[in-house]
């Protein structure tokens, strides 16, 4: 799995900046680095019980710019603020999606058994991304050209343990359409922990990740838009934001392992489709819908945008009834970006 913030195609273009030769070169360590630092660990979580009480386990490494995990704990778990706004920030948005997890879903961690959250900062020189590895966060500084600090938006962190979350349920596969799910599904809970944070409904988000990421002078506004995919930014650097909206501009490729961060843009739509038509917020009925089928045992590995989008409709009426508004606003969620649900699939 390779669940990382910041797509492969940003940084293959930055790795070609003949401009910036220290730009140039942070990118292709980033990229480096981030293929090298992955881990497996799936672990059946066993039954908890509904009346125990769920506290989250956090420590907070500093790798003190060099290469290797996990480094030094420099914060754990009821430590009081260390200074460093970028530990602290981490600590803080490790708590803040175990909490949205805990109350909304009454999900103990990532595993569903209390899993610790660990997290290391500080990682490289002028690393630019974050990714979950298997077992823990992992946050670079930023060049500082083009991207800032890592742990600076809250849905960055949501997105990667998401990945971790994905890991011990429906383990969806990381190619293809499976893979681009995969992504949705943690810029969908990585947006939802932002909102739930904020106190916002559906309609007054921004559904955008990792806004505040771009440095200044980069012209855009994330490295994702739920809400207009293909929007975030358009920089001579980066280039445009290539990811389609609608399954007419589907992108068929080899490289990302199949696209999985450029094609998520089509089932990102829906659920913000889905979300807005619904009303109120969106973690209360969408986001259930969506977290009902992550967690449901019923995903095939393999799972096409068909058949998740199939899954949710029948998610959604099991909640709330075929004929429900809510179960309409998901059909008509995904039907609005050219993703058909065949009539035998909702039987």
């Amino acid at each position: 799995m390779r669940c990382h913030i910041v797509p492969p195609h940003m940084l293959e273009r930055l790795a070609r900046d003949a401009d910036d030769p220290v730009v140039s070169a942070r990118a292709r360590r980033t990229m480096a680095l981030t293929s090298a630092q992955y881990v497996e660990r799936l672990v059946p979580a066993p039954a908890r019980s509904p009346e125990e009480d769920f506290v989250p386990k956090r420590t907070v490494h500093d790798a003190g710019g060099r290469e290797s995990l996990p480094g030094r704990a420099v914060r754990k778990e009821g430590d009081p603020a260390t200074g460093d706004a970028v530990v602290d920030r981490s600590y803080d948005w490790l708590g803040a999606t175990f909490d949205f997890f805990e109350e909304i879903y009454r999900r103990d961690s990532i595993d569903g058994s209390g899993l610790p959250l660990l997290s290391t900062v500080h990682y490289g020189d002028g690393y630019a991304n974050a990714f979950w590895n298997g077992e823990q966060m992992v946050y670079g500084d930023g060049d500082g050209v083009v991207f800032t600090d890592f742990t600076g938006p809250l849905d960055v962190t949501g997105h990667e343990l998401v990945h971790g979350i994905t890991q011990h349920t429906a383990n969806l596969e990381y190619y293809g359409q499976a893979g681009a799910l995969n992504e949705s599904v943690s810029d969908v809970f990585g947006s939802l922990v932002k909102q739930w944070h904020l106190g916002q409904t559906a309609d007054r988000a921004d559904w955008l990740i990792g806004a505040g990421l771009l440095a200044d002078g980069v012209q855009g506004v994330a490295l994702r838009s739920m809400k207009e995919p293909g929007t975030a930014y358009d920089d001579p650097r980066l280039g445009k934001d290539p990811q389609p909206g609608h399954m007419d501009d589907y992108v068929e490729t080899y490289r990302d392992n199949g696209g999985v961060h450029i094609n998520s843009g089509i089932p990102n739509r829906a659920f913000h489709l889905a979300a807005v038509a619904i009303g109120g917020h969106a973690w209360d009925k969408a986001g259930r819908i969506w977290y009902d089928v992550l967690t449901g045992g019923a995903l095939a590995v393999d799972v096409d945008f068909a058949g998740f989008a199939a899954e949710t409709v029948r998610a959604a009426a099991r909640r709330f009834g075929a004929d429900a508004a809510e179960t309409d606003a998901v059909r008509r969620g995904w039907t609005g970006v050219g993703v058909s649900i065949a009539a035998e699939a909702l039987r």
